[in-house]
């Protein structure tokens, strides 16, 4: 049996609903948010999402608050990034 979504991956579900631009974008958050991310604390490939912003690692059991799609956001980043400048001064 062929396989049926090359193109439209995980979004195959919603068939033809919706749009092409819509099932497009939703394709893209959608595959963000079920790929498995990198433990700050034990660095293994292990964390999911529990729910919205609610992130678990299944290697070393620890709880993390993330994005809503991601684990960490470009917003996250900056502020990261900002005070590590901070302190440096």
């Amino acid at each position: 049996m062929a396989r049926r979504t090359q193109k439209v991956g995980i979004t195959g579900k919603y068939g033809t609903r919706y749009g092409r631009a819509a099932r497009k974008q939703l394709l893209t958050i959608e595959v963000q948010q079920r790929a498995n991310y990198t433990c700050p604390f034990c660095a293994k490939d292990k964390v999911t999402r529990d729910a919205c912003g609610i992130w678990n690692c299944a290697s070393c059991k620890k709880q993390m608050a993330g994005g809503a799609y991601q684990l960490t956001t470009q917003a996250g980043n900056n502020i990261k990034a900002t005070v590590r400048r901070i302190r440096n001064m």
